[in-house]
């Protein structure tokens, strides 16, 4: 019975007698349970695998649904035959209520952790870079990382050693360099007193910014929009077309606009401010916003990340030792390179008009440059550069000398080369330049030339000079000048412009610090730089921008070569041009004594021509008109366009700017260009009409080997050969 009973269908185990059960252990036989664990886990993969077998079995064997739910009805009977069911084993038993344990489970959790871990490490263990970027992409990462890393040794080496040069000389670093902060705390206590005005200012700043964000979400959405805030006219910053095409920077540069034209009108436009003050602050603040451009900076200037891009990272490489190398040259202040020194040479590839140098003492060299045609006019002319600059603006390259082209027409052209003054000169003053200086030169050329008298010419300081010698002239009765012609010079400096702001006493005491310092005479790059500061965007951060951040080398130019050959200049005559002309005014209300002659320019009867030019940041037109206005005969006035370098040294055959002429001289400059005739091109054509009659006769050319005087040296000389950061 039980062996048939075994074979009746239905059961889905055998029913086979089983082996006697084993002892079960004490409770307190800790020594088995490993084994028992075991067993039970083994015992319970085996029943788990047979359930799932024959569960897979049943399922493939069903016919069909229908079917499958009569036999499942005939399953009763079939059991209802079957004998008792057999009671399961105590180690059967232990098996199942092990493996529902809290332990059973925490094994399972661990072996599937484990497993998932093994199976995220495989898959890890397929993942490369080469799987994702070329092997070209991960040079060019690679590349681009090392330059940076370079770039940043290499800026922060020259940081470190500027840091240590500084620091020993305390005395050149100061909390307030502009001495700008007694003017500011009286702009903005006035600020403070006017609420109404600051909260009309605020809200004027928030419509702005409200009308940029309407702007910008406008155009975001595909309409057309106009800009919030443009540059200004000339302004070059913002040229690159990301800077509008792109949101994100085109933002950025209307915000800088917004915010920085809002600051700098405030300051313009605040009342009860001492007017000296408001212009010092709003230099300052003027200074600062266009410091602070976005242009200025790597991560926002398009054309600098794009660059950087380009060439991975080597443009910031090249910017890095473009920047460690002007520290280093400027003996730990950054002296910006605005053109490769190296490729101009003085008396090679600029100033190469031929001549010889005829007389010099201890002040200058005097030049006499040879003839261009077979016959001259019989009074020569005599040019007085700035003795703050060297004379070769006049003659930098053939195509657009002024000094070629005068003797092109038949002028005898004098040139006086200031020398670079070395500490021994220290003490030189006002009045030594007059009369070792010009007075002296007057005589040689009068001496080499064989006449009584000359036409001279005064550029810029060198003017002002000029016009003290004609005044001093004019009371000693002394007529060996026969006319002046003054290029961008000064004689009233009550509109003197920006460089005001450079002379009160907070700034004096420190020049004067300075040129102590360096033995008694002010360093060539001291002006060098306060002339760059009066434009900062065109002479400081364009450079900026182009050496460090674009990692380019300058451009060759011959005009900023000469901007950055500047002489040093004798304490003495420094502080008392500084003194006596800006801060006094005292040429122009005639308390000037020189010569123990008070001099006064409305004694000054000789044919006088002044040059003016409209843009012009150093001598405005403005003061030059006033000037104009001081002498005592017949004075005529051009004014030229563009600016105080440009202005003047513009020769006909380029056809550039234009200029204005107006034979009368009214009480203002406004009414004097409302009844000015603007002409094309150059002003040289037009002042050579007003020179050549003063000139004389024509005689036949004089050769500057043949004179009484001895030829020293062919020119351009030895004295504007000697540089400032040589010495």
């Amino acid at each position: 019975m039980a062996e048939q009973s075994a074979r009746k269908p239905g059961k889905g185990k055998s029913t086979a007698k089983s082996p006697p059960a084993k002892a079960s252990p004490k409770p307190g036989d800790v020594a088995e349970k490993p084994a028992k664990a075991k067993a039970a886990v083994k015992t319970a993969s085996v029943a788990t695998k047979a359930a799932t077998s024959s569960k897979t079995a049943a399922i493939k064997a069903a016919p069909a649904p229908k079917k499958a739910a009569v036999k499942a009805k005939a399953v009763p009977k079939a059991k209802a035959k079957t004998g008792p069911a057999k009671k399961a084993s105590p180690q059967a038993k232990s098996a199942v209520e092990f493996a529902v344990s809290p332990s059973a489970r925490k094994i399972n959790e661990q072996a599937a952790k484990a497993s998932a871990e093994k199976a995220q490490t495989a898959e890890h263990a397929k993942f490369t870079p080469q799987s994702v970027i070329s092997p070209e992409q991960i040079q060019t990462l690679e590349t681009l990382s090392l330059n940076l890393a370079r770039a940043a040794v290499t800026a922060q080496g020259a940081i470190a050693e500027s840091a240590l040069r500084q620091a020993e000389r305390p005395a050149g670093l100061s909390a307030d360099p502009f001495h700008v902060g007694p003017a500011l705390v009286d702009v903005i206590g006035q600020l403070a007193n006017q609420p109404q005005n600051m909260m009309r200012a605020q809200a004027d700043l928030f419509n702005r910014y409200m009308a940029l964000w309407s702007a910008t979400s406008r155009k975001l959405y595909g309409e057309k929009t106009d800009p919030v805030a443009q540059p200004a006219k000339g302004d070059k910053r913002f040229n690159d077309p990301e800077w509008t095409e792109n949101p994100v920077f085109d933002v950025m540069k209307q915000s800088y606009l917004v915010t920085s034209n809002w600051l700098n009108d405030l300051v313009t436009h605040v009342d009860g401010v001492d007017p000296m003050n408001r212009r010092r602050v709003e230099f300052f603040t003027k200074a600062l916003t266009d410091a602070f451009a976005p242009s200025n900076f790597l991560m926002s200037n398009p054309a600098a990340l794009r660059k950087a891009m380009e060439t991975n990272g080597e443009s910031i490489l090249k910017g890095a030792e473009n920047f460690a190398a002007d520290l280093a040259r400027g003996g730990g202040q950054l002296a910006i390179s605005q053109t490769e020194q190296e490729k101009f040479k003085v008396g090679e590839n600029v100033a190469t008009a031929p001549g010889k140098v005829v007389f010099r003492n201890e002040l200058f060299e005097l030049l006499q440059f040879s003839p261009s045609t077979e016959t001259v006019f019989e009074i020569p002319l005599l040019i007085f550069p700035p003795w703050i600059n060297k004379y070769y603006i006049l003659d930098l390259r053939p195509e657009n000398s002024m000094i070629r082209w005068l003797a092109q027409q038949g002028v005898t052209v004098f040139v006086c080369s200031w020398v670079n003054p070395a500490p021994e000169l220290a003490t030189r003053s006002l009045e030594d330049y007059m009369f070792d200086g010009f007075y002296e030169a007057v005589r040689q050329v009068k001496r080499q030339c064989k006449v009584e008298q000359v036409n001279t010419v005064g550029y810029c300081i060198g003017g002002t000079t000029l016009s003290c010698v004609l005044a001093h002239m004019a009371a000693e009765q002394d007529t060996s000048i026969r006319s002046a012609t003054f290029f961008a010079a000064q004689q009233d400096f009550a509109e003197a412009g920006d460089l005001l702001m450079f002379t009160n006493e907070e700034w004096l005491r420190d020049l004067e610090a300075r040129m102590d310092a360096a033995g008694g005479v002010l360093p060539g790059s001291a002006m060098a730089d306060t002339f760059n500061m009066l434009r900062a965007n065109d002479l400081i951060w364009s450079f900026f921008v182009n050496n460090y951040l674009m990692g380019k080398e300058p451009t060759p130019f011959d005009l900023l070569f000469w901007n950055s050959d500047q002489t040093r200049m004798p304490k003495t005559l420094h502080m008392q041009y500084l003194r006596r002309f800006y801060q006094d005014n005292a040429l122009a209300k005639g308390e000037l004594v020189a010569g123990g002659v008070r001099l006064d320019l409305g004694q000054v009867k000789i044919p006088v021509f002044v040059q003016a030019s409209r843009e012009d940041h150093i001598a405005p037109m403005k003061s030059v008109y006033r000037g104009a206005k001081l002498f005592g005969g017949p004075t005529q006035l051009t004014l030229a366009g563009s600016g105080h370098i440009a202005g003047v040294i513009n020769a006909p055959q380029a056809n550039k700017y234009q200029h204005w002429i107006n034979p009368a001289l009214p009480d203002t400059l406004a009414e004097w260009q409302a009844g000015a005739v603007e002409h094309p091109g150059s002003w040289w054509p037009h002042w050579l009409t007003w020179l050549a009659p003063l000139s004389e006769k024509q005689v036949p050319a004089r050769d500057p080997t043949k004179g009484p005087l001895k030829a020293l040296d062919d020119a351009p000389g030895t004295y504007v050969k000697v540089r400032s950061d040589a010495a």
